[in-house]
């Protein structure tokens, strides 16, 4: 498991959370980071094979949580959620779809070493 650094910035608006990492830039809809909550609560109405919804939240604060992660206020009342650095960056690539970073820069996103010229 590779350790993933903080974003160098974050922005909160109530319809999102823009985050610029070293590689670029993720925005990530009040919605999908309400429906991808990780409390207890939400991860157990999951395992209960219910739908979390995220609606029409949109975020009210956003406060970190050591060096590793942000804890996100909504409007609704919720707030019990941990986002680590590591699910961010993970919801922030299925939330824009395939990257176009090149296969080398994805590697060393994994811990893996990059390609070097003479690879075939």
């Amino acid at each position: 498991m590779s350790i993933v650094a903080p974003p160098l910035s974050i922005a909160l608006a109530p319809g999102s959370l823009t985050l610029q990492w070293s590689d670029g830039t993720s925005m990530l809809p009040a919605a999908l980071l309400r429906a991808s909550c990780r409390c207890a609560s939400c991860q157990t109405a999951r395992l209960r094979g219910e739908a979390v919804d995220g609606g029409a939240a949109t975020l009210v604060d956003a406060l970190p949580v050591g060096h590793y992660a942000l804890q996100l206020r909504f409007d609704d009342g919720h707030e019990r959620g941990i986002y680590p650095w590591q699910a961010l960056r993970e919801l922030g690539v299925s939330a824009q779809g395939p990257s176009t970073r090149s296969a080398a820069a994805k590697g060393v996103e994994r811990g893996q070493a990059p390609a070097s010229a003479d690879d075939p």
